[in-house]
């Protein structure tokens, strides 16, 4: 997942580095677990399953393995804001939303875009970045077992300061790397 912090508030884009041509299953999982990373940022997320179709005008494959996730998302959560497949104008205006399909749970944009493959993320992502002149924190990886990320070739000195913050707030709300981060942890007594 990799954030970008804009104008208009902080968008988290998935999958933008990692997996090429995820399932439906596997953009369950990532939009599941990239909704509790983005609670940790103290915000709600709203998630938007993008495509090239607005809620089912198209059949085509990667717009049906959206629509996919989200009955495996909605099956797993049902109270999280979650839509989809939709287009990315349709996930960042409500009006546009309301006119396509007035009865969707998502209200307000959506600060999370989850993407049928690589190339669509990380190329939003890259635009994204460049022409909204936005801050790009990430990516972010999500699952280790222990903080870790991806620094790109492309990374600044402030984005190497943002990834190394994010770990840092990982690692101390993990209970386990909190406690052996405590002073004399891990050291024998006698």
């Amino acid at each position: 997942m990799s954030l970008i912090v804009t104008k208009k508030g902080a968008f988290f884009l998935a999958d933008t580095h990692v997996r090429k041509d995820p399932s439906a299953e596997e953009i369950a999982d990532m939009t599941l677990a990239c909704a509790g990373h983005v609670g940790r940022f103290g915000l709600t997320p709203k998630i938007a399953l993008l495509s090239h179709s607005d809620f089912g005008q198209s059949d085509s494959d990667s717009s049906m393995k959206m629509r996919r996730a989200l009955e495996l998302i909605q099956a797993r959560d049902a109270g999280l804001q979650v839509d989809g497949e939709m287009q990315a104008d349709s996930a960042l205006s409500e009006l546009i939303r309301d006119r396509v399909l007035p009865g969707s749970n998502l209200k307000g944009a959506a600060n999370v875009l989850v993407f049928p493959n690589l190339d669509a993320a990380n190329i939003a992502f890259q635009f994204a970045k460049v022409l909204a002149d936005a801050l790009p924190v990430g990516p972010l990886l999500i699952g280790p077992a222990k903080p870790a990320h991806i620094l790109t070739p492309s990374v600044t000195a402030r984005g190497i300061v943002n990834v190394t913050a994010a770990a840092v707030v990982e690692a101390q709300s993990s209970p386990q790397l909190a406690a052996a981060a405590e002073p004399g942890a891990g050291l024998a007594t006698a």
